[in-house]
């Protein structure tokens, strides 16, 4: 039997709970793993492609021997529970009776034994470390741009980079990409690898705002981040990712400063009248001035014009609103900066704040 505190239990369940879905065709999935791991007692959840560990203390005598049960359940009662509760879980015959105060609840099992585990990836890898909040920030400056369910499987994912004392952080949908860059605080092996959309989405929620370091090990088919009392390991997207470098124009001289704030409300509002299947806005461009005009199939028309730093070639060049806003939402930083070639050429938005970022956009017809 374990007794603990209601949020000793639950913390870790909740950590591990993110990555479960609610109908899977092997039940064993839709449960956690319970079981003894030293002094600790550790939540294992998994759904094939990525496993989540946390450790909660345990109790000195406490028995705990593996079972798993459904993860949702015992994540809804918990949560249900009075803060500060005495909860204990006690096994019994195929069953687990939790309980707390005056509630009882006997929740069903699966062996442990036959629940499926990630097995540690052979072969060489690059191991590093970098504080929660660095990484945390660098996922947040680029994951809005991986693609969702794309044909291009390499694509539903993050391209990360170990080069010496550099990591690199890579997305794209095709249609824009977003790159990310730090310095690590030791160097590493270099390696590349491409992270799952979900893996990427389950990280960014883990991870604190913190200075404690992460510990990350890419190896060919595995990557695993270790922070706290959590530990996430996932497979790899086997592909190759597309040559970044090639994307990022280096030689548009038509530029731009604009602020920022400013840029991102006058786009919310012009997209109100925007295409709603197409969603393009355009940019008439000229000496001092941008505007954003914007209409629909119902002849609605937005317009809007800012004061920029601009004395480039006059243009017009169309842009799917949500790409831009996708950036502006995410990045933070007063001023940014966008660099032209010509209508039919992408464009390259960068911050003075984010020396390691950029925004890549490919332009539209409209």
């Amino acid at each position: 039997m374990i007794k603990a505190k209601r949020d000793e239990l639950l913390t870790p369940l909740a950590a591990v709970s993110g990555i479960i879905e609610r109908r899977h065709t092997l039940p064993i999935l839709s449960n956690v793993l319970l079981e003894r791991a030293g002094d600790a007692l550790a939540f294992v959840a998994t759904d094939i492609e990525i496993q989540i560990s946390a450790r909660s203390a345990l109790p000195a005598g406490a028995d705990a021997r593996g079972m798993t049960v459904g993860a949702r359940k015992l994540l809804d009662i918990l949560r249900a529970l009075p803060e500060g509760s005495e909860v204990s879980l006690q096994p019994q015959d195929k069953r687990l009776l939790v309980k707390a105060g005056k509630s009882r609840f006997s929740l069903q099992t699966l062996p442990a034994e036959d629940f499926p585990r990630l097995a540690k990836a052979a072969g060489d890898s690059a191991r590093f470390a970098m504080p929660q909040k660095d990484l945390r920030r660098l996922l947040g400056l680029v994951q809005y741009a991986m693609a969702q369910q794309d044909i291009r499987y390499y694509l539903n994912g993050l391209l990360m980079v170990a080069d010496g004392t550099e990591l690199k952080l890579v997305a794209t949908d095709g249609h824009r990409l977003a790159f990310a860059s730090t310095s690590l605080p030791s160097s590493a092996a270099k390696h590349e690898a491409i992270v799952p959309r979900k893996t990427v989405i389950e990280l960014t929620k883990l991870l604190g705002d913190t200075d404690e370091e992460v510990r990350i090990e890419l190896s060919a088919a595995q990557a695993s981040f270790s922070f706290g009392s959590i530990e996430l390991v996932s497979k790899l997207i086997d592909g190759k990712f597309p040559d970044y470098t090639r994307v990022i124009p280096t030689t548009h001289k038509n530029r731009m400063q604009v602020e920022r704030e400013s840029l991102r409300q006058a786009l919310q509002r012009a997209a109100i009248l925007s295409n709603e299947k197409f969603r393009g806005v355009r940019w008439v461009l000229g000496d001092g001035s941008l505007k954003i005009v914007s209409s629909n199939a119902d002849q609605e028309e937005a317009q809007e014009e800012l004061e920029v730093k601009y004395a480039g070639d006059a243009l017009d060049i169309g842009f799917n609103v949500n790409y831009l806003l996708d950036v502006l939402n995410n990045v933070p930083g007063s001023a940014l900066e966008c660099a032209f070639g010509d209508a039919s050429s992408s464009a390259l938005i960068s911050y003075g704040s984010e020396k390691g970022f950029k925004y890549v956009v490919m332009p539209m017809r409209i």
